[in-house]
């Protein structure tokens, strides 16, 4: 006789998947371009939304692989053995790639300046015609000397390639690097290359050009490199303030706040006007308990539904007690998996990370926001500014 188990299998919230072919990220430019920033931050928000991603610096393979740096001159054009190995760094680090995308990652970020056009072919072949592999150049172009120099200064100076070494030394030899690499440098063209993908970004963002963008994953990489900046900010996220739900222990619902709630009302005002933040932008969802918990900051206010907490279906106004009394199996199926369990009539953990995905545009777009939201929903923003994939959000 065979025994079943009691509890139903779970009927995972579908998503259909955006890649469909493994892709290689190729980053493009001349030192203190802000390459690695861009790398980080699109290695970020591809595993937030799903997609298996890996950087692979080749700065860092070089590190690892020689001692010999003692200066600018190892980034001559005409330095033979450091070509080689620099050489044989990056092939180390596209092989790491490939065999990272043929074991189930989904893309990966090429982190290099890629700068000759011979480097950018040997990608070509390597990722789309021995593998079959997609392949997408990132190019960072900069010609304001402030960004160059705040770059070096903010990064480059702290690398491990300058430990111990005198800042303006540091500064001096890093110009001098940069020389060497322009000495070489050809651009992506879009005449030249216009059967190849590719977006260049001029200033940090200050204009951009597209050529043949191939599939929906590109065109997501795109719009997100198309929101971000480098400026300085502060984003704050908070929940709100005690509800009268909260003190009942049921989820959802739309109460007011509580007692305790409005005196944490009161006192997150006090904090935001004791912090003196610079034009400072709240944003809450369309529930009265952030709506209420904002009441009080002297601060431009917009409220989203797509902060709205999670929809917890037929479940919504319940306790966790009540639900496991009068839905034992929806119970039991959320036990399981509470990262893709849907509530019925309602949301999973991973239908909210997609309804989140237009916040996280607009989040980088700004400048100091205080978000006040809901607990399922600082989870998933807080994962995202934590470079943790959305699945790691339920543990926040």
């Amino acid at each position: 006789m065979s025994l079943k188990s009691s509890v139903p299998l779970l009927n995972k919230a579908s998503c259909p998947t955006v890649v469909q072919c493994p892709t290689v990220i190729a980053m493009v430019g001349l030192p203190a371009r802000g390459k690695t920033y861009i790398s980080k931050k699109l290695t970020r928000y591809l595993n937030w939304i799903g997609i298996k991603t890996k950087v692979f610096n080749v700065g860092e393979y070089r590190r690892a692989a020689t001692d010999k740096y003692k200066s600018h001159d190892f980034f001559r054009p005409d330095n033979k053995e450091a070509l080689e190995i620099r050489h044989k760094c990056a092939l180390l680090a596209i092989e790491d790639a490939r065999a990272y995308l043929s074991s189930g990652g989904e893309v990966a970020v090429v982190d290099a300046t890629n700068t000759a056009r011979e480097r950018r072919k040997l990608l070509v072949d390597f990722f789309t015609v021995q593998n079959n592999f997609k392949l997408f150049f990132v190019e960072s172009l900069c010609d304001d000397p402030s960004i160059i120099e705040a770059n070096i200064l903010e990064v480059k100076i702290c690398s491990p390639d300058y430990i111990g070494m005198d800042k303006n030394e540091a500064v001096g030899d890093f110009l001098q690097r940069i020389k060497h690499y322009d000495q070489t440098y050809e651009k992506l063209d879009y005449v030249h290359d216009r059967n190849m993908s590719f977006i260049q970004i001029f200033n940090q963002g200050e204009r951009f050009l597209v050529n043949k963008l191939a599939g929906h994953l590109q065109s997501r990489v795109v719009y997100y490199l198309m929101n971000i900046h480098v400026l300085p900010r502060t984003i704050y996220l908070t929940r709100h303030g005690e509800s009268l739900m909260n003190l009942e222990g049921k989820i959802g619902g739309d109460s007011d706040l509580s007692d305790r709630g409005w005196q944490y009302a009161r006192s997150l005002s006090e904090f935001v006007k004791n912090e003196n933040i610079q034009d400072l932008k709240v944003w809450t969802s369309e529930m009265k308990r952030t709506k209420q918990t904002a009441q009080y900051i002297d601060s431009p206010t917009e409220h989203w539904k797509t902060l709205n907490e999670i929809d917890a279906g037929i479940c919504e106004g319940m306790t966790y007690e009540e639900i496991h009394d009068k839905h034992p199996d929806e119970f039991a199926l959320r036990d399981q998996d509470k990262f893709h369990y849907r509530y019925p009539g309602g949301e999973s953990y991973q239908d909210l990370v997609a309804r989140l995905e237009p916040v996280i545009m607009e989040l980088e777009r700004q400048e100091n926001v205080m978000v006040i939201c809901h607990q399922a929903v600082a989870r998933c923003l807080l994962a995202y500014f934590q470079d943790k994939n959305s699945v790691a959000a339920i543990a926040i």
